[in-house]
């Protein structure tokens, strides 16, 4: 078993004060760029922009601090975001004429090569549940990592894009389904990073990338079928300051539940592989269940405290819309079912203790509920919610 990166050298001369150092450099850089920010662009911003600005420098100065790999990750992803928005300057048509932008580093062309990223990620985990090396275990983390960091990118500079396209419009991009769901690929794989660093189970990914991949594949087949990645100006139901929290808070809820669901998947097969074929090489690759049960409850933990966030937040955003915190639309009635599934779940874990095969089925029924709460909705029922059909 590999150990966590974090448990590593801690008897090193000088290494806490080391650690230290880097942590005070990071907080400081995050701060000059918030300052920074502000100085340029403040005079753009009302109380909620700059409320979200000191929210998003502060959440990323402490989960640097609590996540250390994020610090490096922030930078690149920080730099390359913004050589991209410096490439384009005023002028949109630059995005055909200037390399970097053509095929490396526009809206666009970020999330091709997020998505070449997720694919490979995926296999090179699968060749490691079969390999006796940890070697496609370490290449499937670093393609995940550059995916994330692609899929982010990606949405810092269509940022910039939607500005250029019309300056009125200039909402952050995660108004539609092609948006969210570069989001939600990100945001997927960092979470699994972070479980996979924390516990040094590189055997999960395996199966959580499973579901990052058929999530691009969706992207993809949005993107080409729909012509989903066009800019658009934002639908009015969403020109609200609401959104900038609720989805991205959303999100990571939706994260949380897949890869619940994919670890609830290898729990069930190293379960029966236990019973049918005890000495199978594969069966030693996938982590015990007693690290599977710990990683599912943890990521559904927190997946539903950030989905009862985002739908306070939801239900405040329809007070102000529709003058109701609750009106039994499609949307917010699926959601409710959302929110009871993973809270019975966390009550039976709490309150009975209960673990096993049980649970695990239950964390992958909760994907489906999940799944048809985002998706389903949208494509079989009608509503308030209706701006968000495919």
């Amino acid at each position: 078993m590999s150990v966590p990166h974090e448990a590593l050298d801690f008897e090193r001369p000088g290494f806490f004060r080391q650690l230290l150092l880097r942590d005070w450099a990071y907080m400081a850089l995050v701060l000059a760029v918030a300052v920074t920010a502000y100085a340029m662009y403040g005079h753009m911003m009302d109380r909620y922009d700059t409320g979200g600005l000191i929210l998003a420098a502060g959440m990323s100065a402490w989960l640097g601090w609590f996540w250390r790999p994020w610090q490096l990750f922030s930078v690149i992803v920080a730099a390359l975001s913004l050589f991209g928005v410096w490439l384009y300057g005023d002028d949109l048509a630059r995005g055909e004429s200037v390399f970097w932008l053509n095929y490396i580093g526009s809206g666009q062309a970020g999330v091709m090569w997020m998505s070449v990223m997720v694919y490979l990620s995926t296999v090179a985990y699968a060749v490691g549940l079969f390999s006796r090396s940890d070697f496609p275990y370490r290449v499937g983390g670093a393609f995940a990592w550059i995916a994330a960091g692609a899929g982010l990118m990606a949405l810092m500079v269509r940022w910039r894009e939607i500005y250029l396209h019309d300056p009125s419009w200039g909402y952050i991009p995660v108004a539609n389904l092609y948006e969210v769901f570069v989001l939600m690929v990100a945001m997927i794989a960092l979470m699994y990073l972070y479980y996979e660093q924390r516990t040094g189970q590189r055997g999960m990914g395996a199966f959580v990338m499973l579901v990052v991949a058929a999530s691009t594949t969706f992207l993809l087949w949005y993107m080409f079928d729909r012509d989903a990645h066009m800019v658009e100006p934002l639908v009015p139901a969403l020109d609200s300051w609401w959104m900038k929290i609720h989805v991205p808070t959303n999100f990571v809820g939706y994260g949380g539940f897949a890869i619940a669901a994919m670890l609830g998947v290898a729990y069930l097969v190293r379960h029966r592989m236990e019973r049918t074929r005890p000495d199978s090489r594969v069966l030693a690759r996938i982590p015990s269940k007693d690290a599977l049960d710990g990683v599912m409850y943890k990521a559904i933990a927190i997946g539903f405290a950030f989905f009862t966030i985002a739908t306070v937040l939801g239900a405040m955003w329809a007070a102000e819309a529709w003058g109701g915190y609750w009106t039994w639309d499609p949307k917010e009635t699926w959601s409710l079912i959302l929110w009871l599934t993973y809270a019975a779940w966390l009550h039976m874990r709490f309150t009975k203790g209960w673990r096993g095969p049980g649970m695990a089925w239950w964390a992958i029924i909760g994907l489906f509920v999940t799944t048809f709460t985002f998706l389903g909705v949208n494509m079989f029922l009608s509503g308030l919610h209706s701006y968000g059909e495919l």
